[in-house]
């Protein structure tokens, strides 16, 4: 049977959190990044780094349509 496998809600909450910290969409939330941006990051320029797996973490989430999962993450403080 193949083992279960369950996401670290702190690594989700950080994900969640995360702004941008350069370039056109400076500030913005990872999550409120639109998917053309982040598709391009991971194929021409991802950094390295936390902020690179959590590009890459972003890239997933985006393409197979997964954000409305982690919006009701989002409290009046991270916005």
């Amino acid at each position: 049977m193949p083992e279960e496998v369950f996401p670290d809600p702190q690594r989700l909450r950080s994900l969640v959190t995360t702004r941008m910290p350069y370039g056109k969409h400076a500030g913005r939330l990872l999550l409120d990044l639109p998917e053309p941006y982040v598709v391009w990051m991971v194929t021409h320029q991802l950094p390295q780094g936390l902020l690179g797996e959590q590009l890459l973490e972003m890239y997933e989430i985006k393409v197979n349509g997964l954000e409305g999962l982690l919006r009701p993450m989002l409290t009046r403080e991270n916005l």
